[in-house]
């Protein structure tokens, strides 16, 4: 197969190794781009080099910002004794969305998994440490996976010692779902997670 543009193959090469994005999703968003005019498309492209040069990761939190510390690390108006600990920045923009949690974060970059050469030095725990000395409630936000569940275990019996409350979100049946189709497991998880009224 001939291909009529190397800049558009390579386009459609780069758009295809992100997540979830196939080879005819990334065709599909090179051809939309081809589409626009050439200041969305410079826009666009500046954007990527400004992620590429300007995001940094916040060396307390570990979190993607423009600014060391980030804005929510910086923040007075934020609880410096409830942290919360994320799998990944993108958790941080799911729960700030809630309007529900004031305090601040601290990022693992991914969960334990040592089959996958995951181990505890690989991942933000040693920077978690040092930040427990003030801290009242830890509060462990992460994936309800078998990677999660085990990471969980491991900073509870890491930090249990530290006497500082340790928590977890709850786990159930979302809003809007049937239980007839809910599997046993969030069932299971749903009654145990169950909140008196």
């Amino acid at each position: 197969m001939i291909n009529s543009s190397d800049s558009i193959q390579k386009l459609i090469e780069h758009f295809a190794s992100l997540p979830s994005i196939g080879k005819k999703t990334a065709q599909r968003l090179v051809f939309h781009l081809l589409k626009k005019d050439k200041n969305y498309i410079q826009d666009f492209a500046k954007s990527l080099i400004s992620i590429s040069e300007n995001v940094i990761l916040c060396s307390s939190c570990n979190n993607f910002a423009d600014t060391d510390p980030c804005p929510i690390c910086s923040s007075h108006k934020r609880n410096s004794n409830i942290i919360c600990v994320v799998e990944q920045p993108s958790d941080i923009i799911v729960i700030e969305k809630t309007n529900e949690f004031f305090g601040k974060y601290h990022v693992l970059h991914g969960l334990l998994n040592p089959l996958d050469g995951i181990t505890p030095d690989v991942l933000k725990i040693k920077e978690l440490l040092p930040r427990l000395t003030e801290v009242d409630e830890l509060i462990l936000a992460l994936n309800p996976t078998i990677e999660g569940e085990v990471t969980i275990q491991y900073l509870s019996k890491l930090i249990k010692p530290l006497d500082i409350k340790i928590s977890r979100i709850a786990r159930g049946v979302p809003i809007g779902s049937s239980l007839e189709f809910t599997d046993q497991a969030t069932i299971s998880n749903a009654f145990e997670s169950r909140i008196y009224i």
